[in-house]
Formats: C-alpha cells, sequence, structure tokens
C-alpha cells in the first residue's frame, strides 16, 4: 500500500504523568503534550468516586491541540496526603490552588464535573481574572439540579440514625459501577476498568474515612450555591454546558438551571448518565474543540 492510499488515523496525544508537591501533598496529575506551546489551558477536576483516569479518552482526542491537565484530589487515584490532612472542599481547594500556582497556570478554562463544580467555583471566586471559560458537565451548582435522593443523602449529619451505613453503601463496587452505568443509553460503550480502578482507590487505607468527611461536607456546597450564582452574573464567563440527561442524582433542571447566570451559555443534552464522556466522548470532544477554539482565540 503506497501512501497515497494509506488510511488515515487520528494520533492520540503525548501524556505525561507527574507528581508535584504542595504544602506537603504529593499531587498526581496527568498533562497533556500540545503541538503548539500556545495551546489552550484546561483544568479537568475530576468527579467522585473517580479520579483523573476519567479523563484519559477526552485527553487523547484534544490533548494534541489543547494543553490538558487532570490533577487527582487529595483523597483520590495516586495522590498521597499525609496524615491529618483535613478533608472539606475548602481544603481542596486550597490544595488546587496551590497546585495551579505551582504549576504557573495564569489563564486557563476550567472543566466542572461533580465534585471538580465545589473545587472550581471555589478557585473562580478567588482567582476571576484566571478563568477564560468554564466547559459544565453533570457539575451542580443551583437547587433544581438536586434529585430527591441527592437531597435526602447531602442532609445527613453524623448524628442522623443510619447515616453511616448510608455514606458507607455509596463506596461499595456495585455502588461504584451503578454511578457509570445508571442513566447510560448503552452501557455497553462504558469501559468497566473505570469503576474497577475507582473501587480500588476507594478501598485503600484511609480513604473511605475521607470520603466519609466529603460526603458529610457537601451540604457547605449547597450553601454556597447563591455566591456561585452571583460570580456567574457577575463576571459572565463564557461556558459550554455538556450534560447527561438521565443523571439520578444531578438531573437535566441543573443544566437549564445556568441559563439564567448564563443566558449565552451554549447547552447540550444527552441521553446519558452521570459520567456521560464515557458514552458520549466522539460527541463532546468536538463541541469542547470548538468551544475553546472560540474563546481561546
Amino acid at each position: 500500500m503506497t501512501s497515497a492510499t494509506a488510511p488515515r488515523i487520528a494520533v492520540p496525544a503525548r501524556t505525561v504523568h507527574r507528581f508535584v508537591e504542595v504544602d506537603g501533598v504529593e499531587v498526581f496529575y496527568r498533562e497533556s503534550l500540545p503541538d503548539h506551546p500556545d495551546a489552550p489551558v484546561v483544568l479537568l477536576l475530576h468527579g467522585f468516586p473517580s479520579a483523573s483516569h476519567q479523563f484519559r479518552r477526552l485527553m487523547d482526542a484534544l490533548g494534541r491541540t489543547h494543553r490538558l491537565i487532570a490533577p487527582d484530589y487529595p483523597g483520590f487515584g495516586h495522590t498521597r496526603t499525609p496524615d491529618g490532612y483535613g478533608y472539606s472542599f475548602e481544603r481542596l481547594a486550597d490544595t488546587l490552588e496551590g497546585f495551579v500556582e505551582a504549576l504557573g497556570l495564569t489563564r486557563f478554562a476550567m472543566y466542572l464535573f461533580d465534585f471538580g463544580a465545589p473545587v472550581d467555583f471555589r478557585l473562580a471566586l478567588r482567582r476571576p481574572e484566571r478563568i477564560a471559560g468554564l466547559i459544565v458537565q453533570n457539575g451542580n451548582a443551583y437547587a433544581e439540579g438536586l434529585s430527591d435522593a441527592a437531597r435526602e443523602f447531602t442532609a445527613l449529619t453524623p448524628d442522623t440514625p443510619g447515616a453511616d451505613e448510608a455514606v458507607l453503601g455509596l463506596f461499595t463496587l456495585e455502588a461504584t459501577r451503578a454511578q457509570y452505568e445508571g442513566g447510560t443509553e448503552r452501557p455497553e460503550l462504558v469501559a468497566p476498568e473505570g469503576w474497577v480502578l475507582d473501587q480500588h482507590f476507594l478501598d485503600l487505607p484511609g480513604r473511605k474515612e475521607a470520603q466519609r468527611a466529603l460526603a458529610y461536607d457537601y451540604k457547605s456546597n449547597i450553601a454556597a450555591y447563591p455566591r456561585w450564582q452571583a460570580w456567574l452574573r457577575e463576571h459572565r464567563p463564557p461556558a459550554l454546558i455538556v450534560w447527561g440527561g438521565r443523571d439520578p442524582f444531578f438531573p437535566a433542571p441543573g443544566a437549564r438551571a445556568y441559563l439564567r447566570d448564563l443566558p449565552d451559555a451554549e447547552l447540550h443534552l444527552f441521553d446519558t448518565g452521570h459520567f456521560a464522556l464515557e458514552e458520549c466522548v466522539p460527541e463532546i470532544a468536538p463541541l469542547i474543540d470548538g468551544f475553546l477554539a472560540r474563546v481561546w482565540g
């Protein structure tokens, strides 16, 4: 076969895997190596119970034209956390702010997903001048984006009868798999490696205690919704909303609610669940590519 007739193949991006020290935390992160040094920068913040590996396919698809950076939070993935680290969403934001500083990031778009949304919004409130745009994927910031099950779960306190049993029940392989497959149209497109790897990390020493603390702290995010919404109204960042409309935890009204404060945002709902990239990355990646081309200039 000659070169003239050889089939064209999409060559995935090269990705490096590193640690950086931030106030005693060894933060693990993945970073794509784009072909151009001035490529748009995107901070990809993962959800529960996952880690940066959830973005591997997106990084393969877009990493040659964009600098994609995906860290693991303390208590997740490969990140190493010292004894005595206090797990709260505010503390995670402190560590991620230090991570941004350590990498010298001065302008970037943010990918808001699940737990990543409360971390990202805290970073945005602290450093609004650095935010070039938002990519929102099942990252909630509105009361109507909470399902009845989410409201009940996030209302739990350590003193609620049966609360620990309910929280710890979320850290099982069955529950982890259900988060990946729940709401999907074609579950056979969801690779099992995701939930198996998540469960491996959840079962490491000390991880369930860290996740228990964050579960009880989640109500601090709901209390912060008005501040996040005010930030959106004030700064009007360009936004792309790509949402799994069958998410049993953060349903579609949470996606539409963003349009109240960001009426110019671009909204796409997909017939899939919480981990929308697992089933719909071929549809979502081009939308992100086009959005970044517009906002980065």
